[in-house]
């Protein structure tokens, strides 16, 4: 099973910086969900019209440092390589005049900066699926993977002294995060996945076919034949929360929440809700808070819950180390 970065909300504002925290704002909630269906092609940012005939396209440039990628090559040349270089995603179309600007500048800066970063191109008409799964509204837009987690870059053409600046941040954010690589003049290798247990196959493979009650029960088979399976059980926690979130009315949930502070189902439902669509840190924050307000069995389910989420956050996130001080604070 492919591993996808998501980023919920993952479009930054043109020329806007890149945030310190990028490398930590990713929940891989998304990467389990049932592929999207083809959406239609994102409109051009603002100012674009019609693609202008001339010598300076958008596509076609096939290198070591800067290539195409589509959904076929996309997790051994962009998420495989992102672990040891930092990959930039170009998303753009042949229609797009803003992206016949800002493409050329990126292929070369890529070979000006001798391979610490590499470029992807992904043509959004080709691979729709791609595009709407990170969230492109408009083109061009461009991203990062670094060591498999996604970093919002900046969307619409950009001045080449912006583009520096945010490349040379990524770079130092890369660096800190232990990615600090340099391309081969090796153009990449597409790496075939392992064999997959045929029942946890057939798990994800109800997952494609947006059948999450035979996913979720695939899942628990697999965990039942093989506890020690770490992978099934967290697609098994996340099959669950989509379940448990997927007919919610988010209006009503929240309006419960704030109606009912101290009822704990309220109070779960609206958590569960956040984390689902990525507002991690208010999920936490708001069962830390019910905990520290309340007591019995009331504060233990909210507590249990919790929990539940750290184990799905993983313990190399960031946000479970800090929700874990949290918690302790409030209880002890």
């Amino acid at each position: 099973m492919r591993q996808r970065p998501q980023f919920p909300g993952t479009a930054s504002g043109g020329g806007a910086g890149l945030p310190a925290s990028a490398l930590r704002g990713v929940v891989d909630l998304g990467a389990l969900a049932a592929k999207p269906p083809a959406a239609p092609a994102p409109t051009a940012a603002a100012g674009a019209g019609p693609a202008a005939a001339g010598p300076d396209g958008a596509g076609g440039t096939d290198s070591p440092l800067v290539y195409d990628t589509t959904d076929a090559t996309f997790d051994a040349d962009v998420i495989e390589r992102s672990l040891t270089v930092p990959v930039v995603i170009d998303f753009w179309a042949e229609w797009c005049g803003p992206c016949k600007q800002l493409s050329p500048v990126l292929e070369r800066l890529a070979e000006e900066y001798g391979g610490r970063f590499v470029l992807a191109k992904l043509d959004v008409d080709a691979n729709p699926a791609l595009a709407q799964e990170f969230g492109v509204q408009s083109i061009p837009m461009v991203l990062a993977v670094v060591g498999g987690r996604l970093v919002p870059l900046f969307q619409g053409a950009q001045p080449e002294a912006q583009v520096r600046r945010l490349l040379d941040e990524l770079l130092r954010l890369a660096a800190e995060n232990g990615v600090t690589g340099v391309a081969s003049g090796q153009a990449p290798a597409e790496v075939p996945e392992p064999p997959m247990d045929p029942a946890l196959a057939a798990a994800y493979g109800a997952l494609e076919e947006n059948d999450l009650e035979g996913a979720a029960q695939a899942f628990r088979d697999v965990v039942a034949a093989n506890p020690g399976d770490t992978e099934a059980k967290l697609a098994l926690a996340q099959v669950e929360l989509m379940l448990s979130t997927r007919d919610l009315d988010a209006g009503q949930v929240r309006a419960d929440a704030a109606a009912r502070p101290d009822d704990v189902q309220a109070q779960i439902s609206a958590a569960e809700l956040d984390l689902a669509l990525g507002d991690v840190e208010p999920a936490i924050q708001r069962l830390v808070g019910f905990v520290a307000r309340s007591a019995g069995a009331d504060r233990d389910a909210a507590r249990v819950k919790l929990l539940s989420f750290f184990e799905l956050l993983g313990p190399d996130d960031p946000r479970t180390a800090a929700g874990r001080q949290a918690l302790t604070r409030v209880l002890f």
